[in-house]
């Protein structure tokens, strides 16, 4: 079955979660919380969008956030990519980190942000975790109720859709705990939240993208050159790029890791990545299987992998 095809669109707020593979924790100290927070900053720095709310759990996170671009996937990619290599790195493990792929729900400014902070910022509460949603450490409500000049969260841009006092919006998240709702009761087609006019005119633009735009969508989401791929993984291997590319060379490891990386990080189709290596496109999918099975068997490729990876500015 194919993935579901996601709405990509510049002005678009995100609400975005993504839990941990097995449902295994994804933050075990402090320092896996700063530094998630850290790939956040640099990612609004690298893609231009606002930053409205977070609530980072152990299993799970909670993001809510507006694009200026077309580029939700590689906003997602970068963050969750260069946290998943630091995490494996510091623990000296292999494989996913992440469930799957990020789940996103596109919502309505107007109707449902103010709604959704609250619900992000009680999680922990929801959780059990704390009494109060102030004493919650990991998540943007403090930044809400105790403004502060170092905040990673765009207030300008977030005052333009609702202004709060302090406490008053404390007030509003606390009558959340005698009156608990939950937006995503709401949420339409699993992606939506919104009223029915928004609902119509995002099923239009997204209807617009999988019929007319597969190809301009596949370009914009490429994050990572092909020829720095060959360039990266030669290196890395002390290999001459030219002895990665050559047609009649038998499968090194070498060549089997730069095939790998070039489907996971560029938009590259199977025929194109076939086209650089002088392989065939049956071939791309079989050495990019056998990384895959080495990953989990051998965790020397499994490191040497997420070094690799953690060289690229994703």
């Amino acid at each position: 079955m194919s993935r579901p095809y996601r709405l990509q669109a510049e002005n678009c707020i995100y609400h975005i979660t993504s839990r941990g593979d097995d449902r295994k924790k994804i933050f075990i100290s402090e320092i896996d919380y700063q530094k998630f927070l850290e790939y956040i900053q640099l990612a609004k720095e690298k893609f231009k969008f606002y930053f409205y709310a977070y609530c980072l759990m152990g299993i799970h996170y909670h993001l809510l956030l507006e694009t200026t671009q077309a580029n939700i996937s590689r906003i997602m990619q970068y963050i969750n990519t260069s946290y998943t290599v630091y995490y494996n790195i510091k623990r000296n493990r292999c494989g996913h980190l992440f469930q799957g792929r990020f789940k996103s729900i596109l919502v309505e400014a107007d109707s449902y942000l103010l709604e959704l902070t609250r619900y992000i910022h009680l999680n922990p509460v929801r959780a059990k975790m704390v009494d109060n949603p102030e004493e919650y450490r990991w998540s943007s409500y403090r930044e809400y109720i105790k403004p502060s000049k170092e905040s990673i969260i765009d207030k300008i841009q977030r005052d333009c859709y609702f202004k709060l006092s302090s406490e008053k919006y404390k007030q509003f998240v606390l009558d959340g705990l005698n009156n608990p709702s939950n937006p995503f009761s709401m949420v339409y087609a699993g992606f939506i939240l919104g009223r029915e006019k928004f609902i119509k005119d995002t099923l239009g633009i997204l209807k617009v993208q999988v019929e007319g735009e597969d190809v301009a969508h596949k370009k914009l989401i490429q994050s990572v050159m092909p020829e720095d791929v060959i360039k990266e993984v030669a290196l890395f291997y002390k290999k001459e790029p030219d002895v990665l590319r050559k047609a009649k060379n038998k499968p090194l490891l070498a060549k089997k890791v730069a095939v790998y990386l070039m489907k996971k990080l560029t938009s590259l189709t199977n025929i194109e990545i076939g086209n650089e290596f002088g392989i065939s496109y049956t071939a791309v999918s079989k050495a990019a299987k056998d990384i895959e099975g080495l990953r989990l068997k051998d965790k020397r490729v499994c490191v040497d992998v997420g070094r690799i990876v953690s060289r690229f500015k994703v």
